[in-house]
């Protein structure tokens, strides 16, 4: 059965970090471009950082650039996000996602293309 799960989602103050994880079964990582998305609510799912095929692509949303950091560990078959200087607007939940075939880019810029989707992590930063 292929599956994504995310962990690693809690509740944090402003200012503090987090490292979400997302493993994957039932399929291996290592031809897949990995995004990491988020959904507020009453707002769109945007993407926010995503990387290549053995990291030496990747991407990030303005809003957080400096902030996170994406990395894979492809013999763990697991994506990392590290979030630092956590702000309240990172409060969402947070998706990972699969794909083949496409660019780190247009992974991020259009989320539907994704293969494979996990379930979702809640990050909540308030104080």
């Amino acid at each position: 059965q292929v599956q994504l799960v995310e962990s690693g989602g809690d509740l944090v103050q402003p200012g503090e970090s987090l490292r979400l994880s997302c493993a994957a079964s039932g399929f291996s990582l290592d031809n897949y471009v990995i995004g990491w998305f988020r959904q507020a609510p009453g707002r769109a799912r945007e993407g926010v950082s995503c990387v290549g095929y053995r990291d030496r692509n990747t991407y990030y949303a303005n809003s957080v650039k400096g902030r996170f950091t994406i990395s894979r560990d492809n013999a763990k078959n697991t994506v990392y996000l590290q979030m630092n200087s956590l702000k309240p607007e990172d409060t969402a939940v947070y998706y990972c996602a699969a794909t083949a075939g496409q660019t780190v880019q247009a992974m991020c810029d259009f989320p539907t293309i994704a293969d494979y989707w996990g379930q979702g992590t809640q990050v909540t930063v308030s104080s």
